[in-house]
């Protein structure tokens, strides 16, 4: 039986096919469009995942969106109702948006499925609807390796609910707990996305990166004004400083007030207040994370923990969660936000719906190692960088291997393409820039340079699995760069003005380790392990560096530049690849160098990107 999942109209749409239970494909609307964080329904997406199972729409038994539309219309008039008469600007903003679209979108999304495979099929039959948080628990639980698992889910809201924990043992799954709307510590954190002049449902891992550059001095501001902790992780928000129940910003005046000032604005220059906002939000998360997980175990008595909702990408609280002990095993959903939504509806439906057993694995889980999206043969490549005018070598796989890693040593930022595209947020080595780590000056010239975003954000370790520990404090699987865990004592670097040093941006300068390309400034490391199981070109690739120089490691970051999606096709790379200052592009086997393309290709992507 095929079930089509489908996530859509918020941010970050996706569609899922799954076959019998197992995963065929999945991928994000935006790969496809181009348009970062697409919301729209995801056409590409789904006609993409038909291709890769090689089936035409009648095939499809059901398709499943991932939230129940008249529960969030009902949280939507409550909430105005509660907070009347404040809000009635957005009221009257958001009702014809509703009333138009999306309080009827089973009729929306039937007639999206018609127009994309024509009236042989009435939609209306097969349309079933999972609810959000419920999509989250049954994407972290039913992919892992766990038998039985509490599952822990937190974003920002999804009908009503803002967190749950779920029970999963075998085939079931049971939401033993939840808190609703507007008590999230997904909007607390997008709260301070917003104040500290970030984009909301993006810019959260900004604040992530931007933490460890402050020191949490509003922690206790937080925890007094803001939100109330309880003992088993449970919450309150004061709303009266918060202005998402019914306005139009996160914030509202006195909000302002208490932290000194309005937020601040995009694009300007960032302050050690904002920094030091971002640690004291990233404490204040952590901790309610730790209670909750540790509330969670005591009350269900398991020792697997699966994570999945938009905080489920905080991976320096997952490293913090796995450091502490509280659970034996820790699985994260790599897909953690909304374009999970997609996958774990089509599970729950497998499962819950029609009540069909899980199967086994003999790989680590059920996710294929993310690598689940498009892949391109060389005879494809090939053709389209042809078609662009493109200069390429071909070779064989072994001299590619050398090519690239002589590049690295050499200091040279790499274009990585390989294999199925990713699914989710991160990078896994199928779509990659890569460089040498031990770099003094590779992290901001891959910021300024090639990504074109802030100086401050970190950048992300590929290590071979069975070195991983020689070089973090950390020896267990972290395949989806999901965990962040300290550089290892012995490969750090003394810093000689210890006890002057200052901090903020300045901290870019010091270098603290022999990999000081992803070393963040309190010594982290956001570390993705790579296994020849499941990351078998790009684990040789790592290995062959690792023979050339000791090190096993490579810098990995998603191959796209700021405002853009990452590249999915040969086209989308060769883009990136002439609009940014790479200097060698491998798609397949595939070598293209930038001092080879002919000039007028350089001056018209140089010029799409704005960059003369």
């Amino acid at each position: 039986m095929y079930i089509l999942g489908i996530s859509a109209f918020y941010h970050d749409s996706a569609a899922c096919l799954i076959k019998d239970g197992v995963i065929v494909a999945a991928a994000q609307e935006e790969r496809f469009s181009r348009v970062k964080h697409d919301s729209a329904f995801p056409a590409a997406a789904i006609m993409y995942c038909l291709k890769a199972a090689g089936i035409e729409s009648p095939q499809i038994a059901h398709v499943v969106f991932y939230e129940k539309p008249f529960l969030k219309f009902e949280r939507l008039l409550e909430t105005y109702l509660a907070f009347a008469p404040k809000g009635f600007q957005s009221f009257l903003k958001a009702m014809p948006t509703w009333l138009k679209h999306k309080l009827f979108q089973k009729s929306q999304l039937v007639k999206a499925l018609t127009e994309i495979f024509g009236t042989s099929v009435d939609w209306s039959d097969r349309l079933l609807f999972s609810e959000h948080h419920l999509s989250h628990a049954a994407s972290a639980f039913y992919p892992s390796p766990f038998d039985d698992a509490v599952v822990l889910t937190l974003d920002g809201v999804g009908e009503w609910t803002t967190t749950s924990i779920a029970v999963g043992e075998g085939a079931s799954l049971e939401v033993i707990k939840e808190i609703h709307f507007p008590h999230s510590l997904g909007l607390l954190y997008s709260a301070f996305t917003y104040y500290t002049g970030f984009k909301v449902n993006s810019g959260e891992y900004k604040v992530m990166g931007l933490a460890p550059y402050g020191k949490p001095i509003y922690r206790d501001l937080i925890k007094k004004h803001l939100i109330k902790i309880a003992a088993d992780g449970s919450f309150q928000l004061n709303m009266e400083f918060f202005n998402f129940a019914t306005g139009l910003t996160m914030t509202n005046k006195k909000f302002h007030a208490l932290f000194g000032g309005p937020p601040r604005s995009p694009e300007s220059d960032i302050t050690q207040k904002d920094m030091d906002l971002a640690a004291s939000v990233q404490h204040v998360t952590e901790e309610v994370v730790m209670l909750l997980a540790k509330h969670a175990a005591e009350v269900t008595g398991k020792t697997n923990l699966c994570l999945a909702g938009g905080v489920a990408l905080n991976c320096v609280a997952n490293g913090k969660l796995h450091h502490s002990g509280v659970f034996k095993h820790i699985w994260v959903q790599p897909a953690a936000g909304d374009s999970g939504g997609a996958l774990g509806a089509a599970l729950a439906a497998w499962h819950l719906h029609f009540k069909r057993d899980r199967m086994s694995t003999d790989a680590p889980d059920h996710m294929q190692g993310g690598y689940l999206g498009p892949s391109f043969t060389d005879e494809q490549a090939a053709a389209a960088l042809t078609a662009e005018g493109a200069v390429f070598l071909q070779l064989q796989s072994s001299e590619v291997l050398d090519r690239v890693v002589d590049a690295l040593v050499n200091h040279k930022a790499v274009g990585w393409m390989q294999g199925r595209m990713e699914f989710g947020p991160r990078a896994l080595g199928a779509r990659s820039i890569l460089a040498d780590p031990r770099s003094a000056t590779m992290q901001r010239q891959l910021n300024l340079k090639i990504k074109y975003r802030e100086s401050f954000r970190p950048f992300a370790p590929a290590v071979l699995r069975e070195k991983v520990s020689d070089w973090f404090d950390f020896d267990s699987d972290s395949p989806y760069m999901l965990m962040v865990a300290d550089v290892s004592k012995h490969q750090r670097l003394p810093i000689l003005n210890a006890a002057t040093e200052s901090l903020g941006l300045d901290n870019l300068n010091t270098q603290r380790s022999t990999i000081p390309a992803v070393t963040h400034v309190d010594y982290s490391a956001r570390i993705q392990t790579v296994t020849p199981a499941t990351q078998g070109r790009f684990h040789d690739l790592i290995a062959r560096f690792y023979d050339r120089t000791g090190c096993p490691i490579l810098v990995n970051t998603s191959f796209n530049i700021r405002g853009e999606p990452i590249v999915c096709s040969p086209s989308d790379a060769l883009r990136c690849f002439m609009g940014t200052e790479l200097d060698l592009l491998v798609i397949g086997n595939l070598l293209l160098y930038k001092s080879d393309q002919p000039s007028h290709l350089l001056t018209q992507y140089r010029s799409e990107y704005q960059l003369d």
